[in-house]
């Protein structure tokens, strides 16, 4: 009995994990538009959409996801993450376009995910009730993992995301305050040399008092 259950799980599995996912970090200049495509292989397929700026200017960028038949699916300007998942109603390639079209000089660093994933419904196998039963509870347990998985990866994502910045703000912070400590530092030493010649100045200049 337990082997037949394990079988039965095994091909639950086999037959649900189709899943084709990417998940990426690129770096888009300014100025610059950069797209990536997924591809869907019948209609009704779910389509996970995650990204996340990790450095660069405001941490904000543009997207946009058209479908085979170029309607836009999900569109944003100056996000700085989200996290999608539509429904792929058309058969063909999905692109996910990044535009970092509003940064003047900053390159932006982003962190994205793109997942299609097929959920064919199981048939009722011709077997007795009570293994049924089993193989029901089984598929619950499953749904019930891959949610909780999928719940750990977000937030490691999210924890990901916010070091990142945390990191990339501690550092402009640090530059900044040290550029301001040698500006200080030039416009003292600016000021004593100009004092300086001035007080020279003063004790060097020739008497105008007429001599006994």
């Amino acid at each position: 009995m337990l082997g037949t259950i394990l079988l039965a799980t095994s091909a639950f599995l086999a037959q649900n994990a189709i899943v084709d996912a990417s998940a990426l970090t690129t770096t888009i200049p300014a100025h610059e538009r950069t797209c990536f495509y997924a591809w869907v292989d019948k209609p009704g397929e779910k389509v996970g959409f995650y990204f996340a700026v990790q450095s660069g200017g405001s941490f904000d960028i543009d997207y946009v996801v058209t479908d085979p038949n170029d309607t836009i699916v999900l569109e944003g300007i100056k996000e700085r993450q989200g996290d999608y998942i539509f429904t792929g109603h058309s058969v063909g390639e999905y692109s996910f376009c990044f535009s970092n079209d509003m940064s003047s000089f900053s390159e932006k660093l982003v962190d994205f995910d793109i997942m299609v994933e097929s959920e064919p419904r199981p048939e009722a196998p011709a077997k007795p009730s009570s293994l049924i039963d089993h193989t029901s509870s089984l598929e619950e347990s499953i749904y019930k993992l891959s949610g909780s998985l999928s719940s750990i990866q977000r937030t490691q994502k999210y924890f990901r995301t916010r070091e990142n910045r945390n990191v990339s703000t501690v550092s402009s912070t640090r530059n900044r305050i040290f550029w301001f400590s040698v500006s200080e530092i030039a416009m003292m030493v600016a000021m004593s040399s100009f004092q300086v010649w001035v007080v020279r100045k003063f004790f060097n200049a020739p008497s105008k008092r007429p001599r006994v």
